[in-house]
């Protein structure tokens, strides 16, 4: 690779990381062609962007900004896994990808400047996305109105229920 495409590669490193919600790192060495390449697709159909990057170059993407301590993970033969949308997205597919595909190892990831070990991966990955944290919201907001309309309703059902069981009886 000559200087003009490195230069090249580490702008679309800086263009991509500029905005991203998550990254994911993982070791694939091992794992066949045809594999990865299926995982190419399947990051790629979920919003996602899996690329094997030189480890210098990401150092020197990152070099000086909020991602820095990401160039700790840069070490031996690396995927680089992220999103710009859902940061929850990277993380899933990858564990589950690390589930099929013993060789397919995570060695951590970045979100929200912090940089996750393995186990913050798993933790990111199980971390309800924005529809469930807004569903989950709109559930509390309306709990209280709702509750509030059950109480005010209950005195005159209750009165009609027991109209009708007195209505019965006379007639039984």
């Amino acid at each position: 690779m000559d200087r003009a495409q490195k230069e090249q590669v580490l702008g679309e490193i800086k263009e991509s990381f500029a905005n991203v919600a998550s990254i994911v790192v993982a070791d694939y060495r091992g794992i066949r062609v045809p594999v990865v390449t299926t995982m190419r697709e399947d990051f790629r159909k979920n919003g996602c962007q899996y690329r094997v990057l030189k480890n210098s170059l990401v150092k020197i993407a990152v070099k000086g900004s909020k991602m820095e301590p990401l160039s700790a993970l840069m070490v031996g033969t690396t995927a680089v896994i992220w999103s710009h949308e859902v940061p929850q997205t990277p993380a899933q597919i990858a564990l589950k990808w690390a589930k099929d595909e013993p060789k397919f190892v995570i060695k951590g990831g970045y979100y929200e400047g912090q940089l996750l070990d393995p186990a913050g991966v798993d933790a990111l990955a199980k971390m309800p996305g924005k529809n469930e944290i807004r569903a989950s919201m709109l559930m509390t907001f309306l709990a209280a109105p709702q509750s509030f309309v059950a109480q005010i309703i209950a005195g005159p059902q209750n009165f009609a229920y027991l109209l009708d069981a007195r209505k019965r009886q006379l007639e039984g």
